[in-house]
């Protein structure tokens, strides 16, 4: 189920500030996060993100068609080695 409009985006306020901080310094250095489920808002494009998938820092970075979707759409979980009978996946 979505959310609610009235509500707005789900983006945790740390990301806010610190987005906000690296576009006023000018500096590229990618913003470390674990919050997957934050949604992307237009305040981000441009900017480096290293989204966590639960073992490693995925890099990101943000364009304009990824607004509205969330950081954890773009660093996958889970890795597909092939079904069982399949030879050619497993390289």
């Amino acid at each position: 189920m979505a959310r609610s409009i009235w509500k707005g985006p789900y983006v945790k306020e740390y990301l806010i500030k610190k987005a906000k901080k690296m576009q006023e310094s000018g500096r590229k250095t990618p913003i470390k996060t674990w919050s997957r489920g934050s949604t992307i808002i237009p305040l981000f494009v441009g900017l480096n993100f290293t989204v966590h998938n639960g073992k490693k820092f995925i890099p990101v970075f943000i364009m304009e068609d990824m607004v509205g979707h969330k950081f954890g759409e773009f660093a996958p979980t889970r890795t597909f080695t092939g079904h069982a009978g399949d030879k050619k996946a497993k390289k």
